[in-house]
């Protein structure tokens, strides 16, 4: 894995590294959480809910970590943030963030918005938000407070 160079793009059709990934990331939420507290959603799903999928990858060329921006009246949502196992540790996911958060900035959107887990599985994930500024909220949208999610929020 050359993790000295990457790059990161939005994906427009369908895309083999990125839906092996999206359906890791699915199956993952899907064990780890009841049904009803789960709200992971398939690349198809993202698509057809107008969201922008993003890919990152290595020097290699392979997709290391995707994440999604899903439209959210002036703001957008952060969807289906997920590196993989085996490069996890290695900033990937850092950026990815990043990247999302340029772009829904450069789209004028005026906040961003995200559900995780309050599992302790979902620890780093909470820390990586937490270190870019996001900050818990309650639930927005179309969510409904849950003791298996954490809600947060951050002004762009």
């Amino acid at each position: 894995m050359n993790q000295q160079t990457y790059f990161i793009s939005q994906i427009t059709e369908s895309d083999d590294g990125v839906n092996a990934l999206l359906a890791r990331h699915h199956a993952d939420m899907r064990a780890g959480s009841p049904e009803e507290s789960c709200h992971v959603m398939t690349g198809d799903e993202l698509r057809a809910a107008g969201a922008q999928v993003f890919a990152l990858r290595d020097g290699d060329g392979q997709v290391q970590s995707i994440g999604a921006l899903k439209p959210f009246g002036q703001a957008v949502e952060l969807k289906s943030m997920h590196t993989a196992r085996e490069a996890r540790g290695l900033g990937y996911g850092r950026k990815m963030l990043a990247h999302l958060l340029q772009a829904a900035k450069d789209q004028g959107a005026q906040s961003a918005w995200l559900e995780t887990g309050s599992q302790e599985a979902f620890a780093p994930a909470r820390s990586l938000y937490h270190s870019a500024g996001f900050e818990i909220c309650p639930p927005f949208g179309e969510y409904v407070e849950d003791p298996l999610s954490t809600f947060m929020t951050k002004r762009l």
